[in-house]
């Protein structure tokens, strides 16, 4: 007699799949389990579906959306000769555009166009096709969602004949992301229905900014997350007096900007910031912000470099007076006393990413040596920069108890390390007590075709993953790129 297996619960079901929200191949074996596996599956893969970077997704995206469409719609590019092949002639199983939470209309215009282009035949009215196209899928997203977290609106040219007020998924916003040129009629619009904001980003395109966006800004009663972009002769000035009432309640704060004049003293006001980011291509005006205290202030990322000597000296007395707080700091200078001053002001890190050069293996040691707490390190190997051999060997005589994750980004054409590294560094690692399961992420460049590990060398990782070792992640990355997570998502 076959034993049939307990049928689990929906909602443990769908508790156990939201943990594979970013491994969409096991996502996608899962819709072929059942059907209650299948809808539950779906529900995650297309609430944030424009995220996808493949071509081939974006196809199948593009075409399951135009057979979710209505009739009217449907005939409307038939009368066009807009004939886009869709998955089945039958309905589609699910109305799709409802599962959507997240909706960034710039992303997804570009990928309707990339797709209409290469899977169409070039027509004189190009341009009015691919509107014509995304038109009709943003309508269709408006009269069917309706319960939106998210919506990123970049661009003017994006603008369509729609309203947001009849749009019921946006009372429920959550996130917002846009560009300070953006009709008034949008900001009147988002003012009536949502007030209740946590997270605001925008893009500033002038210097001057509309009243109908300070109002907007002023109007929320939670907001938490604000990012501020000003590029070329955009500015942030205007919106300042706007921020007043969220002095208290704002506390992840990034500024974006290639300006050097623009000041920060504002930012001394946050006085609940837990979390902030610099990102600056010159000197930005550190001096008024170098002395300011942030008590509750958990992460600091500085991504990007500035090339002046006095923004480090800034950036260590700012240290100095709010580092023993850092839970989290990343950044992309390279400077040898900046480097020296996190041992020193930081002693409560638990990650830390840091750019070190082939002299300062001693200021390695000594960050392993005095931050006790510190549980990861993402560093750059290679070059100029240490060797992979003498990051491992001081990981394994100076990292603290509770160190367990170590990220490398590899920026040269060689091999990773040899073998008998490898072994000699598992070898101590296994013998550390307590010992912790060591995560291993190298980071190879995209323009770099050699293998990092050699045969030999697999052999000897896989030897300590089956004993529970250590496990290996190799990803890849631009050379011209920041770390991935500390980029601004729709900078175009």
């Amino acid at each position: 007699m076959t034993r049939q297996l307990p049928v689990l619960p929906a909602d443990c079901i769908s508790e156990i799949l939201e943990h594979l929200d970013k491994d969409i191949c096991t996502l996608h074996s899962c819709l072929l389990v059942d059907r209650l596996w299948c809808k539950i599956s779906v529900k995650i893969l297309w609430r944030d579906v424009w995220n996808c970077k493949y071509y081939c997704y974006q196809r199948s995206i593009l075409s399951t959306l135009v057979a979710c469409l209505p009739k009217e719609s449907k005939e409307l590019l038939h009368e066009r000769e807009i004939f886009i092949s869709t998955p089945t002639p039958k309905p589609p199983s699910f109305s799709y555009e409802k599962f959507c939470k997240v909706l960034p209309i710039y992303k997804m215009c570009i990928k309707i166009e990339n797709v209409l282009n290469y899977e169409l035949p070039p027509t004189f009215n190009i341009k009015e096709r691919n509107f014509l196209v995304i038109n009709e899928i943003i309508k269709m997203y408006t009269n069917q969602i309706y319960s939106l977290k998210k919506l990123t609106y970049y661009n003017y040219k994006e603008y369509r004949d729609f309203s947001f007020t009849c749009f019921p998924g946006v009372r429920s916003l959550s996130e917002l992301g846009c560009s300070s040129n953006l009709p008034s009629d949008f900001f009147n619009q988002m003012s009536q229905i949502c007030q209740n904001l946590q997270s605001i980003s925008i893009r500033f395109n002038s210097v001057e900014v509309s009243n109908d966006l300070k109002e907007l800004i002023s109007l929320q009663n939670n907001l938490k997350h604000l990012t501020l972009t000003a590029f070329f002769d955009a500015s942030w000035k205007d919106i300042i007096p706007s921020l007043t009432k969220h002095l208290k309640t704002i506390t992840k704060l990034y500024l974006y900007s290639d300006k050097d004049n623009l000041s920060l003293s504002f930012v001394s006001s946050f006085s609940n910031l837990q979390e902030i980011m610099f990102s600056f291509y010159n000197e930005a005006d550190f001096k008024d912000l170098q002395y300011a205290h942030f008590p509750r202030l958990q992460i600091l990322k500085i991504p990007y470099r500035c090339y002046h000597y006095s923004v480090y000296k800034h950036i260590m007395k700012f240290l100095e007076t709010n580092g023993s707080n850092l839970k989290k700091f990343h950044t992309h200078e390279h400077d040898p006393m900046l480097s020296l001053s996190i041992p020193r002001f930081c002693t409560n890190l638990r990650s830390l990413f840091i750019i070190l050069k082939s002299g300062e293996l001693n200021t390695l040691a000594n960050i392993f040596t005095s931050c006790q707490y510190l549980e990861s390190i993402g560093i750059w190997c290679g070059c100029v920069y240490l060797s992979e051999e003498k990051v491992l060997e001081i990981v394994a005589d100076h990292a603290p108890t509770n160190f367990c994750e170590l990220k490398i980004y590899n920026i040269s054409n060689s091999e990773f390390v040899t073998p008998e590294d490898l072994e000699l560094f598992f070898m101590k690692w296994n013998n550390r007590t307590p010992k912790k399961l060591f995560s291993l992420i190298v980071y190879k460049s995209n323009y770099n075709s050699h293998s990092l590990l050699n045969e030999r060398s697999m052999k000897v990782i896989k030897k300590y993953e089956r004993l529970g070792v250590t496990k290996l992640a190799i990803k890849m990355y631009r050379e011209d790129a920041e770390e991935e997570e500390i980029r601004m998502e729709e900078i175009s």
